[in-house]
C-alpha cells in the first residue's frame, strides 16, 4: 500500500479487498440501480420533450384574443320589474384593439421569444363543383414561422405567401382534388371572395387539421374576413414553455385581451406530462432507496464480521473517528464505483433501445437527448446515497468497545 495514501484509506481499501465478493455484489447492486436510473430517466424525458415537441410544433404558447363581448338586456321600460330579456351577442371576428402597441410591448418582455398577429375565421374553399368549410389563417410568415414551425410540416410546394398564395392541408388538398399550382376559390361570409393559387401543402400530423387549416397572406386574411388593418390574435412563443401560463396572466393583466396559454388549451395533455414527471421523480427515489438499502446492510455485515479487527485496531490508538470515516468511505466509494459502472451500462441500454425500437416506417420512435448532466446527477447522486446508507454501519463500528470487540 502506497504510503502516501491516508490511514482511513489504507484500512478501507484492505476492507474491501479482504470481501471481495460483497463488494462484488453490492457494486453490481449499485450499478443495476443506478443503469435503472439513468435509462428510465432519459426514456422519459426524451417521451416528453417528443409529446411537447408535437404539440407545441403546430401552435403558440400564448394567444392573445380580444375579451368576449358583453350581454346586453332588451325590453327593460323604465320603472318596469319585469324581468330583463338578456340577448346574447352575436359570435363574430373581431380585432384586437392597439395591436400594434401591444405587440411591441409583449416582444420587450424579458420572458416572450416573439410574438406575431395573425387573422382567422371561417371560410368556403371552392374547386369546381366541389365545397369544403375551411379556417382560414392569414399570417406575416417571418415572425409566425418563428412561433409555429410551418416549413417542417412542408410535404410539397414551399411556403412562401404573397397576397395571392394560400397554403393548404393534406386531406384538404385530397378531398378538393387539386395540387400544387391550382386555383382554389376562397370566400368567407363577412368579405369578399378572391380566387388564390396553392403554392404549399402541408401535413400537421392531424387529419382533422388538415382537412380544414389553410394558410394566407395577413393582408388577404384581413380583406376577406372584414378586418382591415386589424387582426383577431397574437400568437407568442417564451423562453419557459412551463412558464406560460404565468406569463400569459401578466400579460392579461397588463392588456386589454384575454390570453390563453398551452397549458390551459391542453388542459389533460400538461396532466399527463405532470404524471409522467412524478412517474421519473417515484421512479429514482424508490431505486435510490433500495440502492441505500443494499449498501446498508452489506456494510452491517461487514461490522459484525470486523468486530474484532475493529476492536483491535481501537485498542492499537485507531480513534473513532478514524474507523467512523473508514466506513463512511466504504460507502462513499461503493456508490461512485457503482454509479460510474451503472451510467455506462444505462448509456449502452439507450443506445440499443435507439437502434432497434423503430416506428413502422423505421424511423426512430423520437430522439433521445443523452444529457452529461443526467450522468454526473446520478453519479453524486448514487455517491451521497452511499455516504449515506453507511452512517449508521459507521458510527456503529465506532462505538464498539474494543476490549468486548476483542473477546468476541
Amino acid at each position: 500500500m502506497k504510503d502516501w495514501l491516508p490511514y482511513e484509506w489504507i484500512v478501507c481499501v484492505r476492507f474491501m479487498r479482504e470481501g471481495r465478493m460483497q463488494t462484488a455484489f453490492i457494486m453490481i447492486g449499485v450499478a443495476i440501480g443506478v443503469a435503472v436510473i439513468v435509462f428510465m430517466s432519459a426514456l422519459l424525458t426524451g417521451m416528453q420533450a417528443n409529446f411537447v415537441h408535437r404539440v407545441l410544433n403546430t401552435q403558440a404558447h400564448i394567444v392573445l384574443i380580444p375579451l368576449p363581448e358583453t350581454t346586453r338586456a332588451l325590453g327593460v321600460e323604465k320603472g318596469s320589474v319585469e324581468a330583463a330579456i338578456i340577448q346574447q351577442p352575436r359570435q363574430r371576428v373581431r380585432s384586437i384593439d392597439q395591436w400594434q402597441k401591444i405587440i411591441a410591448d409583449v416582444r420587450a418582455m424579458p420572458e416572450v421569444v416573439d410574438a406575431a398577429p395573425t387573422a382567422s375565421g371561417a371560410a368556403l374553399a371552392v374547386h369546381g363543383d366541389v365545397s369544403r368549410a375551411i379556417t382560414l389563417t392569414g399570417i406575416e410568415p417571418d415572425p409566425y414561422y418563428r412561433i409555429v414551425r410551418l416549413p417542417d410540416d412542408l410535404v410539397a410546394g414551399n411556403t412562401r405567401l404573397s397576397s395571392e398564395d394560400i397554403i393548404i392541408g393534406t386531406e384538404l388538398a385530397h378531398d378538393l382534388g387539386i395540387t400544387l399550382g391550382d386555383k382554389l376559390q376562397v370566400s368567407a361570409a363577412v368579405g369578399g371572395k378572391v380566387t388564390l393559387t396553392i403554392t404549399g401543402i402541408i401535413d400537421l400530423g392531424n387529419k382533422g387539421a388538415n382537412q380544414r387549416s389553410t394558410f394566407v397572406a395577413l393582408r388577404t386574411a384581413q380583406s376577406l374576413l372584414g378586418l382591415p388593418g386589424g387582426v383577431s390574435s397574437i400568437d407568442i412563443t417564451v423562453r419557459d414553455i412551463y412558464a406560460a401560463e404565468t406569463v400569459a396572466r401578466a400579460i392579461a393583466a397588463r392588456a386589454r385581451v384575454e390570453a390563453d396559454s398551452w397549458i390551459v388549451t391542453n388542459a389533460q395533455f400538461f396532466a399527463a406530462v405532470q404524471a409522467q414527471t412524478v412517474a421519473n421523480v417515484a421512479i429514482r427515489f424508490f431505486v435510490g432507496l433500495s440502492v441505500a438499502f443494499g449498501i446498508a446492510s452489506v456494510l452491517v455485515v461487514s461490522v459484525v464480521q470486523r468486530s474484532k479487527e475493529i476492536g483491535i485496531l481501537r485498542a492499537t490508538g485507531t480513534s473513532q473517528g478514524q474507523i467512523l470515516r473508514v466506513f463512511l468511505l466504504q460507502g462513499g466509494l461503493l456508490g461512485l464505483a457503482g454509479s460510474l459502472l451503472g451510467s455506462g451500462a444505462g448509456a449502452g441500454a439507450l443506445m440499443l433501445w435507439h437502434t432497434y425500437a423503430r416506428n413502422a416506417d423505421g424511423t426512430p420512435m423520437f430522439l433521445l437527448t443523452i444529457e452529461p448532466s443526467l450522468f454526473m446527477a446520478t453519479t453524486v447522486l448514487a455517491s451521497v446515497t452511499g455516504l449515506l446508507a453507511a452512517m449508521a454501519p459507521a458510527i456503529r463500528a465506532a462505538r464498539l468497545d474494543p476490549v468486548v470487540a476483542i473477546r468476541g
